[in-house]
């Protein structure tokens, strides 16, 4: 079947729950572990059925943020999805209570008892009404961007379309693109900030309801982090002021040289040579193509994958009027399937995003037999290796996309990943400062972005934009909005993407082994075993974060941009 070919039907959640509650009451009493293991087996049979319906209905509200029939069923999954969470915790606590315990362990491994504990631990019935009201203001926010609506050069654009313009080579309509995109946000930002604010009260209610302190320490717990904590975050965001800020910083001043501009400022950060971006050489479909070369060659694994990708057709990649800005992977259970959504507009982002998107996507696809939905995805810091990874494993096929220009894609992915690590810390200490002070106002928020840019992004120069100046480039980012405390998931993966590309270089056959072997685990262990599995250094540890700086400036010695 193609993807066009998946069929949706609303779940008719009063039979799936009942028939759950059926099932855990036959867990329960059960005086055996295989009459367990079977009502596990069938529960999750109808977890996946349910989340199937939701992902599918997510991807075609996406696709298409006008089309009314998705945009009611995604509000009814904002009202039904905690619904049906909720029986997914008492499943949980059955879990933990089992007198079977270690026979289910070597069954199905002891993580997912680890896994219900958490799980036990971030939801109840109590607060059923707060997560539905969280889920509508993080679809509102959503749906506010995906139909914004910016003129530019007397045509309307949206987010993904108007991006295309911050790397042209005339800087007037750089700067002119740029402040027409901020200048929506300018002009919402009453709204956004209402949202975000009512956003951070309804999650510190839920925190308080659930016991815990803030919702900080609810936040981690949502995200199963089982072997890490804040302190160690702390540690580990202090490790990329030290040792990555200095070189990001050197890296915008080279850039500034290589540009010829007295000052750089934000609308030229995007462009990154006199001569202009590199940019695909060919249309869409043409990128693909070289795609399905590019994974032809890199391995009998990927060759498999993508070919299955392109048979199902399942990717949405050309951006166009009402899709939904961005790029993710997600993943339908009873098909089995991945499914990658991009914004295609022209620029050196839609092969990145591609190889990005591709890696999640590889890994899913590579543990997709897995027999229990807490195991086809790792927790997401993990994630972000897989997709971090491969954009290094693919570097050596750039030249199928920008013929001429893979040199400076190469150099400018490479720029990317250092510029990145300061803004994903900056972005952590903001949540971080936002949910341990949730009393703010907004404007005390827009204060605390601002002091972090100075932190972690001191070459920044706003050039007198009044609501950029103010703090408000926050007010941009998804995750703050829609999956708290995600950002410096990023950032861990990052770093051990550069521990992959090290080893690439070094041993290519070793280390694609390893990736490989990360991919299939899925979410089999917990981030730090993870990373153990695949013989990386844990970013925790200290000298991890300055162990990489010596690949990164190898790399970038010799790469000579001067004439670029």
């Amino acid at each position: 079947m193609k993807f066009s070919e998946f069929k949706y039907k609303r779940p008719e959640v009063d039979q799936l729950t009942g028939e759950f509650d059926q099932l855990l009451d036959k867990f329960t009493q059960a005086d055996s572990a295989d009459i367990q293991l079977k009502a596990l087996e069938r529960i999750s049979d109808i977890r996946e059925e349910f989340d199937t319906m939701h992902y599918l209905c997510s991807v075609r509200h996406s696709v298409d943020s006008n089309d009314g029939f998705y945009e009611l069923e995604n509000a009814f999954f904002d009202e039904n999805a905690p619904v049906f969470e909720n029986r997914i915790s008492k499943l949980y606590e059955a879990l933990v209570s089992s007198p079977f315990k270690e026979e289910i362990k070597k069954e199905k491994g002891a993580l997912i008892f680890k896994s219900a504990e958490n799980g036990m631990k971030v939801s109840s019935s109590e607060v059923l009404e707060d997560l539905k009201k969280e889920n509508q203001l993080k679809s509102e926010y959503g749906i506010l961007k995906a139909k914004a609506i910016i003129p530019f050069k007397g045509e309307n654009h949206n987010i993904s379309t108007i991006s295309k313009f911050f790397e042209d080579t005339d800087r007037d309509i750089r700067k002119g693109a740029m402040k027409a995109q901020w200048s929506f946000f300018a002009d919402s930002a009453e709204k956004i900030e209402g949202i975000f604010h009512e956003l951070v009260q309804v999650r510190t209610g839920i925190a308080e309801k659930l016991g815990y302190r803030n919702f900080v320490e609810l936040g981690y717990d949502r995200m199963n982090r089982m072997d890490y904590d804040a302190d160690m975050v702390k540690n580990f965001r202090d490790q990329i002021l030290e040792h990555i800020v200095p070189i990001a910083t050197k890296l915008r001043e080279r850039q500034r040289q290589r540009l010829g501009l007295e000052k750089l400022y934000y609308y030229d950060e995007r462009f990154k040579f006199k001569t202009g971006n590199a940019t695909p050489k060919g249309s869409p479909k043409w990128i693909i193509k070289q795609a399905e070369t590019m994974y032809k060659e890199l391995s009998p694994e990927t060759d498999e994958f993508f070919s299955f990708m392109q048979d199902k057709d399942l990717m949405d990649l050309e951006a166009r009027e009402g899709k939904a800005p961005g790029g993710y992977c997600t993943y339908f259970p009873n098909y089995k399937t991945p499914f990658i959504f991009s914004n295609f507009n022209g620029s050196e982002e839609d092969v990145y995003v591609l190889t990005h998107e591709a890696g999640h996507a590889f890994q899913v696809y590579s543990s997709r037999d897995t027999d229990l939905p807490e195991y086809i995805w790792p927790t997401y810091e993990a994630c972000e290796i897989h997709s971090m990874s491969m954009e290094f494993f693919t570097r050596d096929w750039m030249h199928l996309f920008f013929k001429e220009d893979a040199g400076k894609y190469r150099f400018s992915h490479l720029t990317g990943a250092v510029f990145l690590l300061p803004l994903l810390a900056a972005g952590d200490e903001f949540q971080h400062g936002v949910y341990e002070n949730p009393g703010m106002t907004p404007a005390e928020r827009n204060k605390l972005w601002s002091s972090l840019e100075k932190k972690y992004l001191p070459h920044l120069n706003y050039e007198g934009n009044e609501f950029l100046e103010k703090g408000g480039a926050w007010q941009y980012v998804m995750h703050y909005f829609g999956m708290p405390f995600y950002f410096i998931d990023y950032a861990l993966a990052q770093v051990c993407a550069f521990q992959f590309l090290k080893r690439d270089i070094e041993n290519h056959e070793d280390a694609w082994a390893d990736y490989v072997k990360l991919c299939q685990a899925g979410g089999t262990r917990s981030f730090l075993e993870l990373v153990d599995y695949a013989n990386l250094q844990s970013p925790f540890e200290g000298g991890c974060v300055e162990s990489v700086v010596g690949i990164i400036n190898d790399q970038l010695s010799q790469m000579d941009d001067s004439g670029w």
